[in-house]
């Protein structure tokens, strides 16, 4: 491993000033399982790593009914998926942070840097984007937000421009007869990188049937998670059903655009797409009448 400067940034101002001085010389480290690797295989190169997990703001963990859930883009997994209260409030993210590497590794990782990391395969972005999620950026002018759907640009790149960094996270409260769900296809029963996954949510009306609103999110079958508008647009409006839901699915299917690669093959990752689509979408529906 090359050597770095490793300065632990006490404050957002502090973080935004050594990342600004440095440009793309400089790197956040949230929890460092990703980082730490690319710096000792030599696939990253840097003169300095940011510490940002003594900056309070990075570190907040909160929920409340009005507010949603506000998670420092430092937080370990862990600390999330062990508070009662959010752990039960969001069972369609805590299937994503339970899978996020192993539970040695959770002690560490952290969501922002999961989706800092901009794979096109991340556990956690399908969720997020299936949540509404909006990341709060700081930099330079002060801070941003913009859609989690938004923020990977290409695999390994995202919207942060010198000087910024992930702050923190805000997932809105679920309403009333909210359901999500996420599921991934991998080769092996733990830690191995998803073939597909698919994150799923939807609000039901007062007759606990009718969708009034749906977001169905891919991931690891474009260069980006997508947000399938289409599937969704499949839904809304319509009394919730095996027909439905299986157009939804023919949807999510048809927009993705896979590659192959030693993981899994075009038409196999398709196929993944529309099963995966249908079940979380099963899933979340369970979750919104309160079934699970």
């Amino acid at each position: 491993m090359q050597t770095f400067d490793y300065v632990a940034a006490q404050t957002v101002d502090e973080a935004v000033s050594l990342l600004a001085s440095k440009g793309d010389q400089a790197r956040v480290l949230a929890g460092g399982t990703d980082l730490i690797v690319q710096l000792r295989e030599g696939r990253r190169q840097l003169e300095t790593v940011v510490d940002v997990k003594k900056i309070p703001e990075a570190n907040v963990l909160s929920y409340d009914a009005q507010n949603g859930l506000h998670l420092g883009a430092a937080v370990p997994c862990h600390r999330i998926y062990n508070d009662p209260v959010i752990s039960k409030t969001y069972p369609g993210l805590m299937d994503a942070f339970t899978l996020i590497g192993g539970i040695q590794i959770q002690g560490r990782a952290s969501v922002g840097g999961n989706l800092c990391n901009s794979s096109p395969a991340a556990d956690s972005t399908p969720t997020l984007i299936a949540h509404r999620t909006m990341c709060v950026i700081a930099g330079p002018s002060g801070q941003r937000e913009v859609a989690a759907e938004q923020f990977c640009t290409a695999p390994g790149r995202n919207v942060l421009e010198n000087g910024e960094f992930l702050l923190s996270l805000r997932v809105p409260a679920p309403p009333k007869n909210f359901g999500a769900h996420y599921l991934r296809f991998i080769p092996r029963n733990e830690m191995d990188i998803a073939v597909v996954g698919v994150g799923s949510s939807l609000v039901l009306g007062d007759d606990n049937s009718t969708v009034t609103d749906a977001r169905i999110s891919l991931g690891a079958v474009a260069p980006t998670p997508l947000l399938a508008v289409e599937a969704a647009a499949a839904l809304v409006g319509k009394p919730i059903s095996d027909d439905t839901i299986a157009a939804a699915a023919s949807a999510a299917a048809g927009i993705a655009r896979p590659i192959d690669d030693m993981r899994g093959t075009i038409q196999q990752r398709i196929h993944l797409t529309g099963v995966l689509t249908r079940r979380t979408l099963q899933g979340a529906l369970s979750r919104a009448r309160g079934e699970s």
